[in-house]
Formats: structure tokens, sequence, C-alpha cells
């Protein structure tokens, strides 16, 4: 068993396909014997790739983390059919006639910039407290709101027809499956993802489970605290005129290898974070 220095650790995992995230996580936490752990972005078991995983109090970092933008790797299956956007439930296959190379590569490429779509219906936003794919397992009626994403690179990487190869990076939030149907609606045809695997969040990347540095993958400004920092250790209240930076924002401190995240609006200051060890 693979042991750490401290119970709070932040690194990348290799998920492979044929497992939900969670079971993945469960994996991990055997392996190290930790108790308490969590996962940020899931992936969707036929999915591969990187997922940041936490331990102990670092799980709470998730929502201050650069995990933006985020880089997929995907093939689309060409006039395959599916609910699911993906091999999961593959209703139909058509077979079709093969395309231009320079089809292929200048469809791909029109993606580039701001897209509206629907999420697909097996995703696991939620509709009156239910999981969208829950609702779609059960056969019961999905309606999702239109979403914008951002695609700040499209790459075409390969054509065997019937399958098309691309590289996407893409802002937080943004779904491949419902990408790669837009992709094929756009050349006229059906089409699901046959094989997806995200390649990093931001600058998190698998590299072999290594620990990373918390405080360097933070989306947030360092602050100061000028008087004695024992007021912070302690959790006490704190006033914007000691800290260096006082507009309004998210900061965060390090105090004593101890990390403190505050929120200074207007003329308070409220603890977000406080007492998270470092090391």
């Amino acid at each position: 068993m693979k042991e750490f220095k401290t119970l709070n650790r932040l690194f990348v995992v290799n998920k492979p396909i044929n497992i939900s995230s969670n079971n993945y996580l469960s994996r991990i936490k055997r392996k190290y014997g930790i108790k308490k752990a969590g996962f940020s972005g899931t992936l969707d078991p036929f999915a591969s790739g990187s997922l940041i995983v936490a331990f102990g109090q670092f799980s709470k970092l998730f929502r201050y983390l650069k995990k933006s933008p985020k880089k997929y790797k995907a093939t689309l299956w060409l006039g395959a059919k599916s609910s699911s956007l993906d091999i999961e439930r593959v209703e139909n296959i058509e077979n079709l006639p093969p395309f231009s190379l320079s089809t292929i590569k200048k469809t791909i490429s029109s993606f580039k910039g701001k897209i509206n779509y629907l999420p697909p219906k097996f995703c696991a936003k939620k509709i009156g407290g239910k999981k969208a794919y829950e609702l779609a397992r059960e056969e019961k009626e999905v309606k999702l709101k239109e979403i914008t994403s951002t695609i700040y690179d499209i790459v075409f990487l390969n054509y065997s027809h019937p399958f098309v190869s691309f590289e996407v990076s893409i802002s937080e939030g943004g779904y491949i499956r419902s990408l790669g149907f837009l992709i094929a609606q756009k050349l006229g045809v059906d089409g699901v993802l046959s094989s997806l695997e995200r390649v990093s969040e931001g600058e998190f990347r698998f590299e072999n489970e290594r620990e990373l540095d918390a405080i360097k993958f933070l989306d947030l400004v360092k602050n100061e605290y000028l008087k004695d920092k024992n007021d912070i250790l302690l959790g006490r209240k704190l006033k914007k005129q000691n800290f260096k930076i006082q507009e309004n924002g998210e900061y965060y401190l390090v105090l004593d290898n101890m990390l403190t995240v505050i929120n200074i609006r207007d003329d308070k200051v409220k603890y977000e974070l406080n007492g998270v060890k470092l090391c």
C-alpha cells in the first residue's frame, strides 16, 4: 500500500473505461488506505483519463482550483444513433459513403468559438432534485436548458471512415458528447462518441499519481494579513483594513503551513476556509 506523509493530498488519477468515477475513487481509497476522499469533474463510465482526486481537507479546495480549459481526445462514429450520444445505447447503425477529408476537417474546425447547445439527456445535471441520467434511464421526460461553451481550440486528428478523431480544448462544464452530435449533424448524419479521453483540466494531467502542490493550482490571489497571525489561526473576526489587499474578492493566505481562504465584500471579511493543513 502506497502511503502519504499527511492525509491532505491532491493528485490526478487515470480513470480507465467501463467504471464510474465513484467506483474508481473507491479503488483509490483502498489503494492508499484513505477513508475521506473526493474527486472533481465526473467522467462517464465509458470515458477515461485525468480525474482530479483529493484526500482529507483538500477536497474542500475543488471550487478554488484552476481547472479550465479542459482538453479531450474523442472519436466520433458517423452513422450510429444513440440516445446517450455514446456507445452505451446504440439504437441504429447506418452505412454511409465516406466524406472527403477536406469536408471533415472544415466541419471540425468550424466549431471553434462559442457554441450554444443542449446537454445530453444522460448527464449529471439535476432536474427537480434528480439527475438527468436517472430520469433518462427510467425513460422519463428530460428537459434541459440550452448552455453555452467556448471551444478554445479543436484539432482534427484522424479520419478512418466511419470514425473521426479530434482533440478539443473547451471551457468548464462543456459536453463532448453533445459536440460530437453537433459535428455529425452538420455533416447531415447521426453520430455518437465511440471513445472519450480527458487529457487534462487546466494544468492538471495524469503523471503517475504524483502529489501536487495545492497552492500552485489555486485560482486565487494571495493576500497578506498585517496584524497578529493568531487572529486568523484562531478564527477571530477580521477587518478588511488589516489586509494588504482590501478590494472585493476571494483571497488565500498561508500562515504556519495552514491555508485560509477569505472573502472580502464591501466592509466585511468572511472566512471561506480556515485551518486547512498543507503539510
